[in-house]
């Protein structure tokens, strides 16, 4: 059959965004509207003929507003199939008016559980009942109910119904699809709050993803994979997925990948901090007096890898930084930073070579990470792990060595710990003056991972901290770092072979902190 026209609309909403502008076009197109306490109130504010559903049901809303949809002369103006002669005479014995269109958001229960302090009563009144039962009603009848569940839905909506008082099937099918996706999400969150209050395992008995895709990539690692870019629901803080991308072409999956890297590692390091991120291994990373003094340093670390690099600030892109990265011999992919100031913007859109190819991500403040899951597929299932986010304690690290870190050797410790974590491992990191002057990274032995960091740090090396992601199981790495200047080193300890490495480095005369965590980032 053809799509039957709309004629009226249900709307019962928690977020008003767009709303008053949706419905008084709607009701321009002459399309009823009914609507309940809260959302009718709104409305006629905004100065609309809005019905009352209880008048029309007949019955009043009832337990605090708990209930208020919940009514067959709701759900069988929902649910009656147009194409039906038994069900539309079925609404005809019990005076039922259909619903062709169900604009209906949820109550919002994810932001109510990240405020802090938040009670369990206070939650649980934020599950909405009448809500999902209305999308799931409308979405399930989608042949020939339009549902609506946010506001990016509506100008689409309204414009089909503009045009012909009907929306398209095509339409219809996919706001439906749109519709199980968010409440398989709410429930979902639901479940994870409960779970967490009860004090169960801190991972879910189950995961439904129900990630919305943002964007379609060009391709994935390679150009013979197919790739997306998904929305986590509910993603809070700064993130690549809700940046502000000011310049440049669109990103790529690498691209990604290595911005998510820059980000993650900047916003860890202390003072006006930068890094260079290629391949997804940190090259270069710098904290100094300014942002422009820490680009120089972080591109000084390795200016042969940091060519064609991404980089990551954790402060507002100024002019003079720009006037580091637009440097001739710079070739840079895409920045991401809290903020770029205007002058910065013009600077590096207009006149380094690559001006017009540069992307420039802009994600707002960088707060603490928030405790994410990270989820990594396999054949046939899912591994799943908390996020290596959290700070280590320092009153838990131990000086193991006769010789104990000066406090300008402690700060160079501290900035070598938080660059090693963000290296693949086996991962090395050798700094100097808080830059990054070597890294080994995703080297199958640790003292190959030690070769290499001392290898790009030449002569830097002398007086520089070693960082190493997990214990030395040999002296060896020892006698290589003492060997090449070395004068501080941090690992977590925890080896069968600690006595033997402590001694290496009580003969040589070098500090060493046990920290007693591990990162290793496979």
């Amino acid at each position: 059959m053809n799509s039957p026209p709309i004629r009226r609309a249900l709307i019962s909403v928690s977020d008003k965004l767009g709303l008053a502008d949706f419905a008084r076009g709607l009701a321009a197109a002459g399309v009823q509207l009914y609507s309940t306490g809260g959302t009718r109130r709104h409305l006629q504010a905004e100065g609309l003929s809005v019905r009352d559903l209880t008048a029309y049901t007949g019955f009043p809303e009832l337990l605090d507003g708990r209930l208020k949809t919940l009514h067959p002369k709701v759900f069988g103006g929902i649910l009656a199939r147009h194409d039906r002669r038994d069900d539309l005479l079925t609404l005809g014995d019990h005076d039922i008016l259909t619903f062709e269109l169900v604009v209906v958001n949820l109550y919002p229960f994810a932001a109510t559980v990240a405020r802090p302090g938040v009670t369990l009563e206070e939650a649980i009144e934020q599950i909405d009942i009448g809500g999902p039962s209305l999308i799931r009603a409308a979405a399930k009848n989608h042949a020939f109910i339009t549902v609506a569940t946010h506001s990016g839905q509506y100008a689409e909506i309204l414009a089909a119904v503009q045009a012909a008082r009907a929306t398209q099937p095509e339409l219809r099918r996919r706001l439906a699809n749109e519709a199980f996706a968010l409440t398989a999400s709410y429930d979902q969150m639901i479940l994870e709050y409960l779970d967490r209050h009860a004090g169960a395992e801190p991972l879910p008995r189950s995961l439904h993803l129900q990630w919305q895709r943002k964007a379609v990539l060009r391709y994935g690692e390679n150009p013979h994979q197919a790739a997306a870019l998904y929305a986590q629901p509910g993603a809070q803080g700064a993130n690549l997925v809700s940046a502000r991308q000011l310049h440049g072409k669109e990103l790529s999956y690498n691209n990604l990948l290595d911005l998510d890297s820059a980000l993650a590692l900047v916003r860890s390091l202390p003072g006006a901090g930068a890094v260079v991120i290629k391949h997804n291994n940190p090259c270069g990373a710098a904290s100094a007096a300014s942002l422009a003094d820490a680009a120089r340093q972080a591109l000084a670390g390795d200016p042969q890898s940091a060519f064609g690099g991404v980089l990551g600030f954790n402060g507002p892109v100024d002019a003079a930084t720009a006037e580091v990265l637009a440097a001739p011999e710079q070739f840079i992919e895409a920045i991401v930073a809290p903020r770029f100031e205007a002058a910065a913007v013009e600077l590096l859109t207009t006149r380094p070579r690559w001006r017009a190819s540069v992307r420039l991500l802009e994600v707002g403040p960088l707060d603490a990470p928030s405790a994410a899951r990270h989820l990594r597929p396999i054949d046939g299932g899912l591994l799943a792990q908390d996020a290596d986010t959290l700070p280590d304690p320092e009153d838990a690290w131990q000086v193991v060595t006769q010789a104990a870190p000066r406090d300008e050797q402690l700060a160079e410790l501290r900035f070598a710990w938080a660059v090693v974590r963000h290296i693949k491992s086996n991962a090395i990191a050798v700094t100097r003056q808080l830059t990054l002057c070597g890294a080994g990274a995703g080297q199958m032995s640790r003292v190959d991972a030690v070769e290499i960091a001392l290898a790009k740090a030449g002569t830097r090396a002398r007086g520089a901290a070693l960082a190493s992601d997990a214990f030395f199981p040999f002296r060896d790495s020892i006698d290589k770092a003492a060997a090449a200047g070395i004068a501080a080193v941090i690992q977590p300890g925890g080896s069968r072979r600690d006595d033997e490495v402590i001694e290496a480095c009580n003969q040589h005369g070098l500090a060493m902190i046990f920290t007693g965590r591990r990162h290793f980032k496979h």
